[in-house]
């Protein structure tokens, strides 16, 4: 499985609270049927290719500016383990002390 972590930030929305164009891209997260967890500050999903990750994030990009959204900055990192299947709980679970 390839692990990617995302946020989508929506700028100038004229208020600290994104809390609601958060939920919506989770929303999406949640429709495409991935394996996904939330966190404080990014979204972490499971998929088999790149070509799906991609799929997920555009879509939950493009969520958030059908909100009316002039702006939004998308931040990705991916980690393309090919050596050994492994699982997002699987690489916490290494570094636990």
């Amino acid at each position: 499985m390839i692990i990617v972590e995302f946020a989508v930030v929506p700028l100038g929305t004229g208020s600290t609270s994104l809390s609601k164009y958060v939920s919506e891209a989770c929303r999406v997260v949640k429709d495409s049927g991935v394996r996904f967890t939330i966190t404080p500050m990014s979204t972490v999903i499971e998929v088999k290719n790149l070509d799906e990750a991609f799929k997920v994030i555009k879509d939950a990009h493009e969520a958030v500016l059908r909100m009316g959204v002039e702006r939004v900055s998308t931040s990705i990192k991916i980690d393309d383990r090919r050596d050994k299947d492994r699982k997002m709980e699987d690489k916490v679970r290494a570094v636990k002390y």
